[in-house]
């Protein structure tokens, strides 16, 4: 198989949405997927593997910050550049009222959905370059009761990533906020249990609706 030039970093592969992107972008674009679940990667590489594409498998915590910076310096000595990065990575916190919200829950809500965000971009960003794409996805519950902690925290992320886009509207990267329809994913099961399945979306249809939009 001939060299595939094009690179895509998938934070948040493994599972849900960023499963199904990671999967679909294959075998156009050679997948580095970054999840803590090393059985889901594996289970990725194996799909991408039979579409014929190819895989770099990254089981880490992205508010590990030497970790993130390894991985990012990993990107740049091998490939130089990355064409796309897909940031799917979420921590859904239980539903709670605000005035029961835990401090390790919002802790980790902070810690993943807005800190890590904060320092991906930081660190991904020069890896773009002024030809490469960003993505993110909203999911607006600020407000929401029972949301706090989620709500609050991915208000933050899509802040940053609006800030992004406009400051590099004219210079680049390109940065895209997409908005899935819903999922029958395990975070909207965590969110909404009692909920029919049946009338949500699979991941893997909306990830082809969504990537045809880019």
């Amino acid at each position: 198989m001939s060299e595939i030039r094009k690179t895509a970093l998938v934070t948040g592969a493994s599972r849900g949405l960023g499963f199904a992107m990671a999967e679909a972008l294959a075998p156009e674009y050679h997948i580095i997927a970054v999840g803590r679940t090393t059985g889901a990667l594996e289970e990725l590489d194996d799909r991408i593997q039979a579409k014929g594409g190819a895989a770099t498998l990254a089981p880490m915590d992205i508010t590990n910050r030497e970790a993130m910076a390894t991985l990012c310096r990993g990107i740049h000595d091998r490939w130089g550049h990355l064409d796309l990065w897909l940031h799917s990575a979420i921590h859904a916190a239980p539903l709670t009222p605000a005035i029961f919200v835990e401090g390790k829950d919002w802790d980790k809500s902070l810690a993943v959905n807005a800190n890590a965000t904060a320092l991906l971009i930081s660190y991904v960003a020069p890896l773009l370059g002024v030809s490469g794409q960003a993505v993110f996805f909203d999911d607006p519950r600020a407000g929401e009761k029972f949301f706090g902690s989620y709500g609050a925290t991915k208000a933050a992320q899509m802040a940053l990533a609006r800030s992004w886009a406009a400051e590099s509207e004219r210079t680049g990267p390109k940065v895209q906020i997409l908005s899935p329809n819903p999922m029958s994913t395990a975070l909207r099961a965590r969110f909404f249990p009692g909920e029919d399945r049946a009338a949500l979306a699979a991941p893997s249809d909306e990830a082809a609706r969504l990537l045809a939009t880019l």
